[in-house]
């Protein structure tokens, strides 16, 4: 599988709330970046920690959060995601770039407009 459908292939999962199937496509020891100072904002070592600190939360935060791929651009290793991000009170663009290693994601990071984001977020805690 060629980086860019390695990628692709993870957006899919996570469409269909696969998140077994997801988390086979992250090392071990991946580094995802999420930039912006909130709540989500840092940097998260492993999918498990990714999944209960990020994607576990992103309903409650953002409800109605929903993301809309629209293009990639990708060589053997890196593939750039450009995506509209949308919920309720929330209409952003961002890009999320991610480094491909032997079949798997190695980094993955997020370049939000974090400030928008932050202003939609709602209070979980």
């Amino acid at each position: 599988m060629t980086a860019e459908e390695i990628v692709l292939g993870g957006y899919k999962n996570f469409a269909e709330g696969d998140m077994e199937s997801l988390a086979k496509i992250y090392h071990p020891e991946c580094k995802i970046n999420i930039n912006g100072n909130h709540s989500l904002s840092g940097t998260y070592i492993g999918f498990q920690s990714f999944l209960e600190n990020v994607i576990a939360k992103l309903d409650k935060i953002w409800p109605g959060f929903n993301l809309d791929i629209e293009k990639v651009v990708s060589n053997e290793t890196d593939v750039c995601v450009f995506v509209n991000i949308t919920a309720d009170n929330l209409n952003s663009k961002s890009i999320h770039h991610f480094v491909i290693k032997e079949g798997l994601e190695v980094e993955f990071n997020f370049y939000d407009d974090s400030q928008k984001m932050a202003e939609a977020m709602k209070d979980i805690s």
